[in-house]
């Protein structure tokens, strides 16, 4: 099924990535809850749902674009962006704003020159703004992948950095 809008996106993407979304457009149509989970598997392949993606998987379904792009700007856990290699999730909420939650999020988006929901041009980072993460006590906090790193200050976010980039020097 070879479009001109996921002929476009060929420098990006393989034929082999739109070869394997395809066979799971095949096993999923016409089943319930099709569209969700053809776009769970499309962002498990590609990374994220760009346009011609959903183009992919609204003609793969026989749906429209509109119900596609519907779909995947409702649920939260579908991204319309690249997602870096690592998140980095600052939490903004009482606790950790007071505590200085909001400069070391201004010193993490100075540092890596992206804001909030945008990632860095080499894909290597992207950053979050969250509520809560729970662990007020430990304010102010920020998650990186996997990892917490509590009373976190806008001088030691470079250091707290370094450890998942080398283009990123320590202090």
């Amino acid at each position: 099924m070879q479009t001109a809008t996921t002929t476009a996106a060929a420098s990006e993407f393989t034929e082999k990535q739109f070869k394997e979304l395809d066979k799971w457009l095949g096993e999923y149509r016409g089943k319930s809850g099709a569209a969700i989970r053809a776009l769970t598997k499309a962002q498990e392949i590609f990374g994220y749902l760009p346009r011609e993606v959903q183009v992919r998987v609204a003609e793969g379904l026989d749906k429209s674009l509109s119900e596609i792009f519907g779909i995947t700007t409702f649920y939260s856990f579908f991204t319309l962006v690249p997602k870096g290699k690592h998140t980095i999730c600052s939490c903004q909420g009482t606790a950790c704003y007071v505590r200085g939650g909001k400069q070391v999020l201004d010193e993490i988006e100075k540092i890596l020159g992206i804001k909030v929901g945008e990632t860095t041009p080499d894909r290597e980072f992207s950053i979050e703004s969250i509520r809560c993460m729970g662990a007020c006590a430990l304010a102010p906090v920020v998650r990186i992948d996997e990892d917490v790193f509590r009373s976190v200050a806008p001088k030691k976010v470079k250091d707290m950095l370094s450890k998942y980039s080398d283009s990123i020097g320590g202090a």
